[in-house]
């Protein structure tokens, strides 16, 4: 199969891109190189698969060069975006244009290629908003819902928060209509918290990351609120299983919604459950300082993944536990990635 990756440079694109390498896919990397970590991960893809893959340094936004790359693509992974809610609150045009303007580009390419692909979107939970009407319990050491005990579920009321949940909703709800009106085979994930190797976090984005880069090379660690704050991890690996499953069951995903999280059974408090964790993987105490809570910041998203264990067959494999361990020796493997 041919398939075509926006963001292929980085965090999941590259692990993807990897992935349908190793698979025997014609692979084509479709990314702007503007985000931090990606000309790293460019470098590592070349040394692992050498010239068996194309990279086109260019932007979502130019719709013509776009249209090119999708032409003869059998499967587009629309994973390019703004990806911090702060940055699209100080830079508001530039989040619309690369998440709304950006994802309708890619729609509007599909759908005009004599043969239009799939196309898989991220999307993200921010676009259920701050979700004022459920129930949150606070407990000793993290949060809980009253009435979810599976989590959210995909029939959740939408309630776009922030530029960034205005951008990825507008894409998401796009994606879901072109399947609608113009049959195009599209899928939308709803994707939580997802970690990994080759994840090059900061401080407003990809937190499981970030507090194990900072922990390992001594930077400072903030933790905003309280800490008890919960989110359900998803390891990288896991999150590429349900990309195939779609693939392979187009005929089922297509026009569908899925959240995509690590569920209940992976929930991780921000800080006084991962804290513990890399004061025991690293044997030592992790210094941390404290601010207030940031607008916006939610004590508990958790996503309720039953939709796509029934209707995909799939369900998460690494555990928090596991995936934090792995995360860890990776990042000590390459502190100079990090310098």
């Amino acid at each position: 199969m041919k398939a075509l990756i926006t963001g292929g440079a980085g965090f999941i694109g590259s692990n993807l891109a990897h992935r349908l390498l190793e698979q025997g896919q014609q692979v084509t990397v479709y990314d702007d190189l503007s985000r931090r970590g990606a000309t790293t991960n460019v470098d590592w893809l070349r040394a692992e698969h050498g010239s068996a893959w194309t990279l086109l340094e260019a932007d979502v936004r130019d719709f013509e060069r776009l249209r090119a790359a999708v032409a003869g693509a059998d499967v587009v992974y629309h994973l390019a975006s703004q990806v911090a809610v702060t940055t699209s609150v100080t830079d508001p045009r530039h989040d619309f244009e690369v998440n709304a303007l950006g994802t309708f580009n890619v729609l509007e390419a599909a759908r005009l290629s004599p043969a239009p692909p799939i196309v898989l979107y991220a999307s993200t939970n921010k676009v259920y908003g701050g979700m004022e009407d459920v129930v949150v319990v606070e407990r000793e050491h993290d949060y809980a819902y009253r009435d979810y005990p599976r989590g959210i579920p995909e029939t959740h009321p939408l309630d776009f928060h922030s530029p960034y949940g205005c951008s990825k909703g507008a894409g998401d709800q796009y994606v879901r209509d072109y399947a609608r009106i113009y049959g195009l085979r599209t899928v939308v994930f709803r994707q939580s918290c997802i970690y990994g190797t080759r994840q090059f976090g900061v401080e407003d984005q990809g937190w499981v990351a970030w507090f194990l880069i900072a922990a390992v090379t001594g930077r400072p660690i903030t933790i905003y609120g309280d800490g008890k704050q919960v989110r359900d991890v998803l390891w990288i690996d896991d999150l590429l299983d349900l990309y195939d499953a779609a693939v392979e069951r187009i005929d089922v995903a297509a026009g569908q919604v899925y959240n995509v999280g690590g569920g209940p059974e992976n929930t991780l408090a921000v800080w006084t459950e991962l804290g513990p964790m890399l004061r025991n993987l690293l044997g030592r105490d992790v210094p941390v300082g404290h601010a207030g809570w940031r607008p916006g910041d939610q004590r508990i998203f958790v996503a309720d993944i039953g939709k796509a264990e029934r209707e995909l067959g799939w369900r998460p494999r690494v555990g928090k536990e596991e995936g934090v361990r792995r995360l860890h020796d990776w990042v000590v493997a390459n502190k100079h990635l990090f310098d």
